[in-house]
């Protein structure tokens, strides 16, 4: 346990360090410090203010989405890449711990990252309640589903650099396996039967988003997010393992 908070800790160094972290953070604060700016207008808008739901633009809009396919990739990108292509995945793997302890510690070094990316946003919502009259149970379940649905993107993210030791194969082999995850819930307007349209829904992030911005928390769409995290991360695991012996 020791040997994963050390890594947990030294990769956390490792963001807080790096110029392109800071540049995520800029461009996840620039985006969502606009998206705020619009929904303001809009409330103070008569015109617009009764026609627009605050949580579920902000948490569910395209710009949210665009958003998270970019900061997972580029968090996500360096984690095991690096250690390959500087030489210290060896020593790494040598230490006293499993390559599914590599994998969680660094997994859940970019997530706490993720989430501290977040935190300022928190004080939208208190500037939102000067303007508009703030339920803080959809509020919080909203930044459930942001935090779930970013582990689940980062696990995808942790899969792809333990597939290669370059970071921008890795980031571009995460887009491309997060694009299909967003893309199920519009294939459910394309198909007639009821089966397929029922495993769409289920698979459909956005609708996700939606409840949460709405107070509902399933727990359907938690145990799907969680699942789908783990599923990803041990496959990042048996990659490491299998490159471990080659």
């Amino acid at each position: 346990m020791n040997a994963v908070w050390a890594t947990i800790t030294r990769e956390l160094r490792a963001y807080f360090l790096s110029p392109l972290a800071y540049i995520v953070a800029a461009l996840l604060l620039l985006v969502n410090g606009f998206v705020f700016w619009f929904i303001v207008s809009a409330l103070n808008n008569p015109q617009f203010g009764g026609q627009i739901a605050p949580l579920g633009f902000f948490f569910n809009g395209l710009f949210f989405w665009l958003v998270l396919l970019f900061v997972a990739p580029a968090l996500a990108m360096r984690l095991i890449s690096e250690e390959r292509r500087s030489g210290t995945i060896e020593m790494l793997l040598t230490a006293p711990i499993t390559e599914a302890q590599v994998v969680v510690s660094k997994f859940l070094s970019a997530w706490i990252f993720y989430a501290f990316l977040w935190l300022p946003t928190v004080t939208y919502a208190l500037i939102l309640e000067y303007y508009h009259e703030v339920d803080w149970g959809p509020v919080a379940a909203s930044y459930l589903g942001v935090l779930t649905v970013g582990a689940l993107f980062l696990s995808v993210g942790v899969l792809a650099t333990a597939l290669t030791r370059s970071q921008l194969v890795a980031a571009a082999i995460t887009f491309a396996l997060l694009i299909p995850l967003f893309s199920f819930g519009f294939l459910e307007g394309l198909v007639n039967a009821e089966l397929p349209k029922q495993v769409f829904s289920y698979l459909s992030l956005p609708q996700h988003m939606e409840d949460f911005s709405r107070g509902i928390v399933e727990t359907r769409h938690l145990a799907y997010h969680l699942s789908a995290t783990v599923f990803f991360l041990f496959l990042a695991s048996r990659a490491l393992a299998a490159r471990k012996w080659r």
